[in-house]
């Protein structure tokens, strides 16, 4: 499995390419209220530089196989002690690598990984990338998707269509704000913040 599974050909490489420094200019851009949706919610208690909690309403309705995989590896404990991996400001925070992504552990290999359950067709739709936007993390197969995903601070609507829409920020969107961010083209993070206990509220 090489590097590119996750990073180079989707969220990253072309998120920078596109976004410059037009992310620099909406990342202040508010999140609008939203309301909490049919769920389920997944609760990601914060650690690190930054403490805090975010709630996410995973989008059953719009990407069911993904929302439920996320759900089953939050229930069974796979996500917590993961780390933010990948963060570039203006553009987003990447986790969710329950295979090379634990704190304690190595993880220079963050971002290469997946878990125990299968990658996932697509589930592409018309929800667009904005902010507080939850994507799922995939290679240049469509069908790659496993358990990594990103979460947005600008708008990058070159990624509609793109990329499998999970969920969307419902609650502590300024966590997400201050979760300390990488350095480099990449946004590779050293002793990153992480996501200390992750549940699920249905």
């Amino acid at each position: 499995m090489s590097l590119d599974r996750f990073i180079a050909s989707g969220v990253f490489v072309v998120g920078l390419a596109i976004l410059g420094g037009y992310a620099l200019s909406t990342t202040a851009t508010p999140v609008q209220a939203q309301e909490d949706g049919p769920g389920p919610n997944l609760i990601i208690d914060v650690s690190g530089t930054t403490t805090g909690q975010i709630v996410i309403d995973l989008l059953s309705d719009v990407a069911p196989k993904h929302a439920a995989q996320i759900a089953e590896l939050a229930k069974g404990g796979a996500y917590d002690g993961v780390v933010f991996h990948r963060v570039i400001d203006g553009f987003m925070a990447q986790t969710g690598d329950v295979q090379f992504g634990k704190t304690g552990g190595d993880t220079s290999m963050a971002g290469m990984g997946g878990s125990a359950l299968p990658d996932l067709p697509a589930e592409f739709s018309s929800v667009s990338f904005e902010r507080g936007i939850v994507g799922m993390a995939r290679s240049q197969n469509p069908d790659s998707a496993n358990s990594q995903f990103f979460i947005m601070f600008a708008p990058a609507p070159h990624l509609d269509g793109q990329y499998t829409v999970v969920g969307r920020v419902i609650s502590g969107m300024e966590v997400v704000d201050a979760i300390k961010k990488g350095e480099g083209g990449n946004g590779e993070v050293s002793d990153p913040d992480m996501m200390a206990k992750v549940t699920v509220q249905d």
